[in-house]
């Protein structure tokens, strides 16, 4: 590890102070990153404000990657430039590794070459940074070295024939050209805030000071007036804190830095956080709780303001969802697309027309999902869009996938070149409509610029990639969004959550360094893989080894607790939960005592809705009586089922019209193969009729009458279902079909004579005064007379989900009080591979196989004979229809949590807010 400490020393007040005199005209200073420049200027502005200047010249503060490469660009305007290498942009670099690793890997079998591509490219960088390459050879090479060295010699022979150069040589090739008088150098160049200097840096600036420029480094000073300059004594606050888990340190961090910035509204107050883009959703949540509890301020429409709090760390920019919206419509032109995806673009405000078609896109979003596959095309959606009534609400949805289908045929096939396919991916986004009818936010202003930033990077790669497919050019723009860690500029906050590294050199009032268990600091080493591990250990890498991790962060410790009046490290007792296994401190922290921070409760938005609250009490169990057409009302015999188990649900679904959206999946849901099982079964009793006719048929005869049947169920279903029921899988159908009902009619041969008299049947029937249209699935006639009402199902419930005031399985009882009085049994029909069998109640023990007389059942202790049975289906399911029609719809499952563990209705009737959060967890512990 190289160090600049040899250069003359220098306090950066003086150089600004020189700077405002005009002694110091032609002054630099660098940073190791530009979060710590961008630190600097604005330290630099307010000063000159707090001086009451009205004007003055910009200082020259940047970090020292941007000062090689405006070297290097200072030298395109010379005599130099003739001789000049072109510099490689990220993706450009990325591409030629990527055709480097595959040229040699074409024969092994590599999983991903993208990501060896990334650590080779990685590797390179570190090779030159700290000069390894000479050094190679001095060391055992692992097949994966080896194989480093035969990429990077063709990648090296690649960029030399057509002279170019990539970031990780240019600070070589700058210290070459300081030599040369033409090349503009600052006189002096001051360095701060460089805990770590590569061998690379410290040549350029030997170099530097060789040409004539006066290199000299700052010591780290406290940006408040408080506190001692170096050389005096500290009188610090540092304390050391445990807490249960992540969670709870991460909202009293955040709860503290309220309390400071409250109490100073100037104060600079940092938070640092080891490992901090693994935690930062986390943090980002729980800050924006305890910071901006006011959730409202995140609706749609409402005026943002800035939080108070800024992360240093950014996400990459395909996690935006304007980016995201960009991808999702470039991919909808891309073959196939999972619907889910699809489903999001539908409702994005990203689209043109987003905003005015809202509502109906969700309607149209919530129709097509009951009838499209998991994987759909362009053209497959815009066929189920016409199929919908629906769609002329979208008529701006209509026009742009239409005019998108046309194009996509026109202008997305073959190869092209990148520069022609960023121009056609630009027109792709511009035909729908991107980025949307509404006015952007300043973060989704700044996004777009950002993206449109990546498709102009990505236009430049003709000279690395000639030509390329519609397809591949997507995988590569997705790559290069995904590299690509972006964060919205905000105006200076007072609360800075930062990584370890980017808060080097920087200093507050308050800092708060959390996580710091013995698991997490030091961090874990992580050296490369394509360079020998010996070589890192003993060039000193501060990721290649352990000794150089554990250096490194007690540096970094070191510099924290001298980094602020108040210092704060903290660290978790358990690592997920109360029950999890407990966490020691970081050894380097652990010597420091613990203490207690009494900090304040602040309240929550759901504390602050509260706390405002006026009681207003209404009584929402009872609604307006239905009025009850001629036709009877939709639902049939749903309507009793669902009062019965609970009456709010019965409302929301049949008067309201509320229903869940269902999740498209590849292949058919328990629902539709029932739907074939029904149909199948239908058609083969209509045919036989009578068990004397299913006895008489011969085995031929039967197996063409049910693959006919099956051939005829199959494609009602097909058409609603193409992808789910094309040929091999409608062939497969068919045969599954035929097995069953193969399997269910030996399970008919065991009964007595009977006559199938119904079969799909259709009626309006009369239950508690009303009407209600329902179906039956059979009904078998003994040849005494007796008869049966049989429902099918693939899983057929317990008998004893027919019983009781609330039966949760109505339909069977309801067809035989209402439709066929005189029927002495009710049975599901259990249509299962190897479960072929009866659920029934019944009235004599001789009616099905396994059957009981309802009398000798352990159901009839409780409810006494047949008739007694009847009498009460006839009160109760009159009862439960007159709740209904009269408005009745109280809150009320039957079993709760498990009546309501598949309701789609919960978000309505907020049955957990109501029952309280005891149940809550006694259903979360099941």
């Amino acid at each position: 590890m190289s160090s600049i400490l040899n250069f003359p020393q220098v306090l950066l007040p003086e150089i600004f102070a020189d700077h405002d005199a005009g002694s110091r005209v032609g002054v630099t200073v660098i940073t190791p990153n530009r979060r710590l420049a961008t630190v600097l200027k604005s330290e630099f502005n307010k000063a000159r404000a707090i001086e009451r200047m009205s004007a003055w010249e910009s200082a020259d503060i940047l970090p020292i990657s941007a000062f090689i490469e405006r070297i290097y660009e200072d030298a395109l305007y010379s005599r130099e430039a003739l001789h000049l290498p072109i510099l490689l942009t990220p993706a450009q670099e990325q591409v030629l590794w990527e055709r480097a690793v595959s040229r040699w890997t074409a024969d092994t079998a590599l999983l991903s070459v993208v990501e060896a591509a990334r650590l080779a490219r990685e590797a390179w960088e570190l090779a030159h940074a700290w000069r390894l390459i000479p050094r190679l050879g001095n060391y055992p090479l692992n097949e994966d070295s080896k194989a480093f060295q035969e990429w990077s010699g063709h990648y090296e022979k690649m960029t030399r024939q057509a002279r170019q150069i990539d970031r990780a040589r240019l600070c070589d090739l700058v210290a070459e050209l300081c030599k040369s008088n033409e090349i503009g150098k600052p006189k002096q160049l001051v360095c701060y805030g460089f805990d770590i200097v590569t061998p690379q840096q410290a040549r350029l600036l030997g170099r530097l000071e060789e040409a004539g420029c006066e290199v000299m480094v700052a010591p780290l000073l406290p940006q408040s007036p408080s506190r001692p300059m170096p050389g005096q004594q500290w009188n610090l606050d540092v304390q050391r804190v445990v807490y249960d888990d992540h969670s709870e340190e991460i909202r009293c961090a955040a709860v503290w830095a309220r309390e400071r910035l409250e109490a100073n509204g100037s104060a600079r107050i940092g938070v640092v956080v080891p490992g901090f883009s693994e935690h930062r959703s986390t943090i980002m949540r729980i800050f924006s709780s305890v910071m901006e509890p006011d959730v409202r301020r995140s609706l749609p429409g409402a005026a943002r303001p800035v939080p108070p709090f800024n992360a240093s760390l950014g996400l990459a920019l395909i996690s935006y969802p304007l980016v995201n919206a960009a991808f999702l419509i470039l991919e909808l032109g891309d073959e196939q697309i999972e619907f889910e995806r699809v489903s999001l673009l539908l409702r994005s405000p990203f689209l043109g027309g987003g905003e005015t078609e809202m509502v109906h896109r969700a309607q149209l979003d919530a129709q097509l999902r009951k009838r499209a596959e998991s994987l759909i095309t362009l053209e497959r959606l815009l066929n189920l869009i016409e199929r919908e009534p629906g769609r002329i609400s979208c008529p701006v949805l209509v026009r742009s996938l239409s005019a998108y289908a046309e194009f996509r045929k026109a202008r997305l096939s073959g190869s092209q070149a990148p520069s022609k396919l960023a121009r056609i991916i630009s027109d792709t986004l511009g035909i729908v409509g991107f980025p949307g009818e509404r006015e952007l936010d300043s973060s989704e202003y700044q996004t777009l610029k950002k993206w449109q930033e990546v498709l102009a990077g990505f236009a430049v790669l003709d000279n690395v990639m000639p030509r390329a497919t519609y397809s591949a050019a997507l995988l590569r723009l997705r790559h290069m969004a995904a590299d690509v860690l972006f964060q919205p500029e905000t105006p200076d906050v007072p609360v800075q959550i930062l990584g370890v590294l980017e808060a080097a050199g920087m200093t507050f009032d308050h800092l708060w360094v959390m996580g710091l268990s013995e698991e997490a600091w030091p961090s874990q080493p992580r050296p490369n893989p394509f360079l020998p591990v010996e070589l890192q250990r003993a060039t000193g890498l501060p990721q290649g080894s352990v000794h150089a991790s554990l250096e490194l962060a007690s540096r970094l410790t070191n510099a924290w607790l001298t980094s602020a009046d108040e210092v704060i490290l903290s660290h978790p007792r358990h690592d997920r939960g109360h029950d999890a296994r407990e966490l020691a401190p970081s050894p380097l922290i652990a010597n420091i005592a613990i203490g207690e921070l009494g900090l304040s409760d602040y309240a929550g938005h759901r504390d602050l809705i509260h706390g405002a609250r006026r009681v207003e009490r209404v009584k929402d169990d009872d609604v307006p009586a239905v009025q009850v057409g001629a036709k009877g009302v939709a639902g049939g015999t749903a309507v009793i089922k669902d009062q019965a188990i609970c009456p709010f649900r019965a409302l929301a679904i049949h008067r309201l019209g509320a229903e869940g959206t269902k999740t498209p999946g590849s292949a058919l849901d328990a629902m539709e193969r029932g739907t074939l099982v029904h149909d199948m079964l239908a058609q083969v009793w209509s045919q036989l009729k009578t068990r004397s006719a299913l006895d008489a048929i011969d085995a031929e005869d039967l197996e063409a009458m049910l693959t006919h049947a099956a051939k005829e169920a199959v494609p009602r279903l097909q058409r609603a279902r193409p992808v789910a029921l094309s040929a091999r899988f409608a062939l497969a159908e068919q045969r599954r079909l035929v097995r069953l009902a193969r399997e269910w009619l030996n399970e008919d041969k065991k009964r007595g004579d009977f006559t199938v008299v119904a079969v799909e049947d259709k009626r309006t029937v009369e239950i508690g005064g009303f009407m209600l249209t329902t179906r039956l699935d059979r009904v078998d006639e003994l040849d005494d007379g007796r008869r049966i009402v049989i429902d099918y199902k693939t899983r057929a419930p317990l008998a004893g989900s027919m019983l009781g005031e609330r039966p949760e399985e109505p339909q069977l009882p309801l067809y035989l009080v209402a439709a066929e009085r005189g029927a002495v049994a009710v049975a599901f029909a259990q249509v299962k591979t190897g479960e072929m069998r009866f659920t029934a109640l019944a009235r004599d023990s001789d009616l099905l196989p396994g059957a009981k007389a309802f009398s000798e059942s352990r159901h009839g202790d409780q409810h006494g004979s047949w008739e007694e049975l009847v009498t009460a289906w006839r009160i109760n399911l009159g009862n439960i229809a007159a709740d209904f029609f009269s408005g009745h719809a109280k809150v009320d499952p039957k079993k709760y949590p498990h009546t309501c563990r598949n309701c789609d209705v919960r978000p309505l009737c907020r049955i957990h807010e109501r029952v309280g959060d005891d149940v809550i967890e006694q259903e979360e512990a099941e």
